[in-house]
């Protein structure tokens, strides 16, 4: 090989840089305009991210700032089934779900005289409609007809005894994006509370800021979580993120990006090991060898907007098999396509595979780089540099076999 050859074989994978960095940034913008685009359509039909505020009461009494005692509920027993439906708008997946709720709670007169007290049920705000919703106090019916106000808060009132109750029945099912809260008021002390959650997946990741459930139960369908506050002073919140799904676009854009790293990792292997065997490879080759790893990204980065994720792999890595391997199978016989097919293999396709798992990109790309070093250490180590690179490359070897 001569060494004029190498450095236009270089500057042809720089070209090729540049237009992988050019579909990787058009990729990312595509994804980011559809994403603004049409989180707003999601939201709107779904509703945002679903948060549900701890109800308490009051009575009114000069004793209290501002006139009010505030009361939380002596006993809570709150139930959540949250249901993962995601939905694909573009090339993005948004992790939308149906959420089930129902709290009973009862609230003590703490005082020794009757006082009328004022329940206050939050509802969570810009949600996409509640379903099923119901309010009742204790067994008064007429109380399923309490509407709530221009805050989304439904407030009754209640005469209750001295050191008397009343039991808050309140349920609806309505749908969100992204994530479920049930949260506490900053420093209050929360007795008697306890919430059951159930879900339909397996993926289970507590947002930051809340706590984890005490116990876990998981079966074929998903979790059964729960959460107990005998008597807890400034509660952490309880939550749970929808699972994520893989979106085609940032993967489309990530691969682009990493996509230099795996055709110099193929070049170096075969321009070494095909000059060691006799098989010169000129820069035209590796111009060819260069658009055929471009047309396996540019493939996959338009295939996802028409099939699903791992069809587009599938179809963008066998046309890209069979351009690159195909063609150093006729360029050079079978010695050639056997050090190239499981090369593209390893550098392009696994390499690429990588990228659906998270975390996993990384720890791949350094395992290929220490074997593929140690590789061409041990293949090349009596290799005789000088006439390797000199004007007169050494002769083919005999044919010892058909």
């Amino acid at each position: 090989m001569k060494l004029v050859h190498l450095i236009a074989s270089l500057a042809i994978i720089g070209c090729t840089t540049l237009a992988w960095f050019l579909l990787g940034a058009a990729l990312s913008q595509r994804t980011h305009d559809s994403s603004s685009t049409l989180r707003g359509e999601v939201s709107g039909v779904w509703g945002p991210a679903i948060t549900q505020l701890h109800p308490h009461a009051w009575y009114e009494t000069p004793n209290a700032p501002g006139g009010r005692a505030l009361v939380q509920p002596s006993s809570s027993q709150v139930r959540v089934r949250l249901s993962s439906d995601p939905k694909r708008r573009g090339l993005i997946w948004y992790r939308t779900y149906d959420v089930a709720f129902e709290g009973i709670y009862q609230f003590t007169n703490p005082t020794k005289i009757p006082q009328t007290f004022y329940l206050s049920f939050p509802l969570p705000p810009d949600t996409a409609g509640l379903q099923g919703f119901d309010f009742r106090l204790g067994e008064d019916a007429s109380s399923t007809q309490a509407l709530p106000g221009p805050t989304g808060v439904v407030t009754r009132a209640v005469q209750l005894p001295a050191e008397g109750a009343v039991t808050l029945h309140a349920a609806y099912g309505t749908r969100g994006t992204d994530t479920w809260k049930y949260e506490f008021p900053d420093k209050r002390r929360i007795s008697g509370f306890q919430l059951a959650m159930r879900t339909n997946f397996h993926e289970i990741n507590f947002p930051v800021g809340t706590g984890s459930a005490e116990k876990r139960t998981v079966d074929e369908i998903g979790y059964q979580l729960a959460w107990d506050f005998p008597d807890v002073l400034a509660a952490q919140a309880i939550g749970m993120d929808m699972p994520k799904r893989l979106n085609a676009g940032p993967v489309a854009a990530r691969i682009a990006f990493f996509a230099p790293v795996s055709l110099l990792f193929f070049v170096t292997v075969v321009l070494l090991i095909g000059g060691m065997n006799g098989i010169p490879l000129h820069p035209v080759h590796v111009f060819f060898i260069s658009a055929g790893f471009f047309a396996f990204h540019l493939l996959f980065a338009y295939l996802v907007d028409l099939l699903p994720l791992w069809q587009s792999f599938t179809i963008a890595a066998v046309v890209s098999l069979l351009l690159v391997s195909g063609y150093l199978q006729a360029v050079a016989g079978k010695r050639l396509f056997a050090i190239a097919l499981p090369a593209q293999l390893i550098y392009l396709i696994a390499f690429s595979g990588s990228f659906f798992i998270d975390g996993l990109t990384g720890i791949t790309l350094t395992v290929l780089a220490v074997a593929t070093l140690a590789l061409l250490m041990f293949l090349t180590a009596k290799t005789d540099w000088m006439r390797f690179f000199s004007k007169h490359p050494p002769p083919l070897p005999e044919a010892t076999g058909p």
